[in-house]
């Protein structure tokens, strides 16, 4: 299990572009991405669970998917290990799933489409906000089918 929002990750930009000359050239190759990415690739299934604060995966989503570039510069075989991991992503959302689909494309191979449930708290007559979706039995059986599914 990776709390994403509990660790230090850095989003790309503040350095001088090392990644794009040396594998692991990153500035902030110490901040756990890199051995989040590793486990990616070692296990055989994958769960994402991303939330929504205005219609597009969260900033934490973005931060993981940009410094990929350090990780899988020059290293096809990494991407392509990557890319064959079974991967399910949960969003938790009142809005729109076209832009989440979108983003998750570049998490699995080309042509396949990306497993995703979405979890909208007003279906099950809940507040996004009260952060209360869980109470619903029937969010809680939908969640743990999807999880559950082989």
């Amino acid at each position: 299990l990776f709390r994403f929002s509990e660790k230090e990750i850095s989003a790309c930009g503040r350095c001088e572009y090392e990644c794009f000359n040396a594998l692991k050239a990153c500035p902030y190759v110490s901040d756990g991405l890199f051995s989040l990415y590793t486990d990616i690739i070692a296990s055989d299934l994958a769960y994402y669970l991303v939330p929504n604060y205005c219609d597009f995966p969260c900033a934490n989503f973005f931060a993981f998917n940009e410094r990929s570039q350090c990780f899988f510069q020059g290293h096809g075989e990494l991407v392509d290990k990557y890319l064959s991991v079974r991967k399910r992503f949960v969003v938790v959302s009142n809005t729109g799933k076209q832009n989440f689909v979108q983003a998750f494309c570049d998490h699995v191979a080309p042509g396949d489409q990306p497993d995703v449930l979405f979890m909208s708290a007003s279906h099950f007559h809940k507040s996004s906000i009260a952060g209360d979706l869980m109470e619903s039995e029937d969010a809680k059986n939908e969640l743990s089918d999807f999880l559950l599914r082989k």
